[in-house]
């Protein structure tokens, strides 16, 4: 019966009586916890229309013109209006109404968590070899990257990706005044969030190389050096054709609000991007995986929307079998010379099959040379496996993203659509050289899960990818020579070794780094705020290597190079660095 009044509400959409109103459709959420709000009654002021949101905080509604104003009402929140504007699309938070005893209850929260930190947390501790534990959390451990003396002449590889999840889980305790377990700072992810101004790459080349050499404010006898990888952007309009696999968790502990909830809100906003040529399946899974819809052309939204609409979570988690069947459907639905792609949304807490690290890893190499790459998604808390979804995507050729809130989703699936879905080089490996006669010690920053070691087989061994239009960034501390050297020396060789998508040779970029120094002070903006989110890592870790940095250091080099900032994410770094400095998460 629910579905033949959907059918019939969307036959009533089509009837041309309504062909002059303009749709808008959203998702409200609550402004601090991000959490999906159901029963908000969206109005038009001065018209009829009325609609609720429904149980993912989503909603549609026809307005008479795009200067119609609509009225947000809940019994918990402050009504809100919103111009409709030119958007077709709304993200709408709205403020809790404060309830004494709520309140009340929520300060003795915060004591309790506070006593809590001061002592044993038993709630901290080891949960599986080369794993830590937080709450029912697990990250892989991180050993931080020693200096190196130059004249070893042992060479820096590792491998290069953008992977971006470490911050916005960082972002995500920050917003719940937790403590931040120190092996879910990642401090190449944190550092790559951001948006860097390096030009493309020159026509007819996918990547490109650039460094930056300066003064290092936390240590002043150090010098920095950046070495950053841009890849060739790509119009959307010449993108080639997408087949796609949503793997969707339903298990029971996805049921959560800020989990298969906001899941199905992220994906809303993916699937309105989509375009007629591309194609997507969807296979959920709890004890049991199943199709929920087969390969269905971009053109057919409300079909693929509807599918996602009517997920419910419940039952085990059989990752292995999942991860499987999303291969095997990718792979009868192959686009040569497109992009094949399973999209892996879990809290990663399988539990039946294969379920460890190690068979994980084991699985994804497996499927690597299938030419279908892997994204996956990181979803809520408690229970959240970040060890297994960092491990799925490093070894799978994949990236990997956690998604806090409705505007992340946005960021990743529509402000960044093509650098997300659309890779442009693979299996992409650094392997950076120092010159011991003007280097005397280097460190790596960062890059620790990501370090290529001698006795890595050819097998196991594993880059990167890196996105249309990515930029990859990596940071080395250096420790230089004491006395002059030749002007036109060289400090260090780059060999960056990659794939193009659809090709399997092998192909080289060779880069000399000049041993051409400035000031902090006169670095760009770029080097400077990219600095002040590694040194941020650092104080996050606390670690050994930290120097005389502060979060007051952090600050001020922050606020004085936002630059350019598409999306306003570096303001929104100040705003949390802000929130950091209360906590006791940052050393003073």
């Amino acid at each position: 019966m629910q579905r033949l009044l959907t059918l019939l509400a969307s036959l009533i959409i089509l009837v041309p009586g309504s062909a002059q109103k303009i749709w808008i459709s959203g998702a409200v959420e609550d402004s601090i916890s991000h959490n999906p709000l159901a029963g908000v009654i969206v109005t038009v002021v001065n018209d009829t229309a009325r609609v609720i949101t429904n149980q993912y905080g989503l909603f549609r509604i026809a307005v008479p013109s795009q200067d119609a104003t609509l009225l947000f009402q809940h019994s918990k929140y402050f009504p809100k209006q919103l111009s409709a504007g030119a958007y077709s699309r709304m993200l709408v938070q709205m403020n809790a109404q404060e309830d004494p005893a709520e309140d009340a209850v929520k300060k003795a929260k915060a004591i309790a968590r506070e006593r809590s930190s001061n002592g044993s947390n038993p709630n901290y501790g080891n949960a599986l070899m080369g794993t830590r534990a937080f709450f029912d959390e697990t990250y892989g451990t991180l050993y931080e990257n020693k200096f190196i003396a130059a004249e070893t002449q042992i060479p820096s590889l590792f491998a290069v990706d953008v992977d971006r999840a470490a911050y916005s889980n960082i972002r995500r305790f920050v917003k719940l005044k937790e403590r931040i377990p120190a092996n879910a700072v990642r401090i190449e992810e944190m550092v790559n969030y951001f948006h860097y101004s390096y030009p493309l790459p020159p026509v007819g080349q996918t990547l490109a190389i650039y460094s930056n050499y300066a003064t290092c404010p936390w240590a002043e006898d150090h010098r920095l050096l950046q070495i950053a990888v841009r890849g060739k952007s790509v119009n959307l309009d010449s993108l080639p054709p997408s087949n796609l696999v949503f793997l969707i968790d339903v298990s029971g502990s996805m049921a959560m609000p800020n989990k298969l909830p906001l899941l199905q809100a992220a994906f809303r906003i993916l699937v309105n991007n989509l375009r007629s040529n591309d194609h997507v399946a969807i296979v959920a899974y709890a004890g049991v995986p199943g199709v929920i819809l087969p390969s269905t052309p971009g053109s057919a939204k409300s079909k693929i929307l509807n599918a996602i609409d009517y997920l419910s979570a419940g039952g085990a988690t059989a990752g292995e079998a999942a991860i499987k069947l999303a291969y095997q459907i990718a792979e009868e639905n192959f686009i040569k010379e497109g992009n094949n792609r399973v999209i892996l949304a879990t809290d990663g807490d399988f539990n039946v099959g294969q379920t460890s690290d190690h068979d994980m890893e084991q699985l994804i190499l497996g499927k690597k040379e299938t030419g279908v790459l892997l994204t996956c998604l990181g979803f809520g808390m408690k229970n959240y496996k970040d060890s297994k979804l960092e491990t799925l995507s490093s070894k799978g050729n994949g990236n990997f993203a956690y998604i806090d809130n409705l505007e992340e989703a946005s960021k990743i699936f529509a402000r960044e659509f093509g650098s997300t879905l659309f890779t442009v080089a693979r299996d992409v490996q650094a392997d950076v050289v120092f010159n011991p006669r003007t280097v005397k010690s280097y460190r790596l920053i960062g890059y620790e899960n990501k370090v290529i070691k001698d006795d890595d087989s050819a097998s196991q061994i594993g880059g990167g990818i890196i996105g249309a239009g990515h930029c990859a960034v990596a940071i080395y501390e250096i420790v230089p020579q004491k006395g002059l050297m030749p002007a036109d020396s060289m400090l260090a060789a780059v060999h960056l070794a990659y794939r193009e998508t659809t090709d399997t040779t092998i192909k080289r970029l060779f880069y000399k780094v000049p041993d051409i120094f400035t000031t902090f002070q006169q670095s760009s903006d770029d080097f400077r705020f990219a600095s002040a989110v590694a040194l941020m890592g650092m104080l996050l870790r606390k670690s050994g290597y930290k120097g005389s940095g502060s979060c007051d250091m952090v600050m001020d080099i922050a606020r004085r190079s936002l630059g350019d900032d598409p999306g306003g994410y570096r303001r929104e770094f100040i705003t949390l660095l802000k929130d950091l400095k209360k906590s006791k998460n940052l050393e003073k």
